[in-house]
């Protein structure tokens, strides 16, 4: 989720005084007909999850100021590269229970450790961005012309890490596009 999307989630909560949990429930009520964030995850399956979690930068979610709040909302007492490894299959499991808020938080902290790579994306792809965050009111599906997911993975798959590559793939597909299912590069 984008920090436009963030922003306008919470003001959507404080404004309709909706509590945390009433809110949440309101976000899946309103994503039901598409594919949950927790889908993108499990179709990537545990080797890319694995993966994905040792990609986790503790100095960028300390710069992005969302240290504390991973380390309460992942229900980690000690946030550190040992412990997020240790958590993985607890971490699992409660993305095999569709647990979405967990899996929005834990995709935050991944997004935020690979800003650089998100921005070389939308760069390629032609979305106006600022250093990987878009801007409030744009409309990045028009962006996203037939075939993208393939020729983005194409072009970036020698440069970024596979799993951290197809998470963001399916993540920007997902948030923009409302994709219904989870991107699979074409065999080679």
């Amino acid at each position: 989720m984008n920090i436009a999307a963030m922003t306008s989630l919470t003001r959507l909560r404080s404004a309709s005084g909706a509590s945390a949990p009433a809110a949440s429930i309101l976000s899946r009520m309103l994503r039901w007909h598409f594919m949950q964030l927790c889908e993108i995850f499990l179709g990537l399956g545990q080797s890319s999850f694995r993966t994905l979690l040792r990609s986790i930068s503790i100095g960028k979610l300390k710069t992005y100021q969302l240290f504390d709040r991973i380390k309460t909302r992942l229900h980690a007492g000690k946030l550190n590269s040992e412990n997020l490894r240790k958590a993985e299959e607890r971490w699992w499991a409660r993305l095999n229970e569709r647990d979405e808020d967990f899996a929005t938080d834990l995709s935050q902290a991944i997004l935020v450790s690979h800003l650089d790579m998100i921005k070389a994306l939308l760069d390629d792809l032609g979305v106006p961005n600022q250093d990987g965050f878009f801007a409030k009111d744009i409309d990045g599906s028009k962006y996203l012309t037939e075939g993208w997911q393939q020729k983005v993975y194409d072009k970036f798959k020698s440069v970024y890490p596979e799993p951290v590559l197809l998470f963001y793939i399916n993540h920007l597909a997902w948030e923009v596009a409302k994709a219904e299912t989870v991107f699979q590069p074409a065999a080679a």
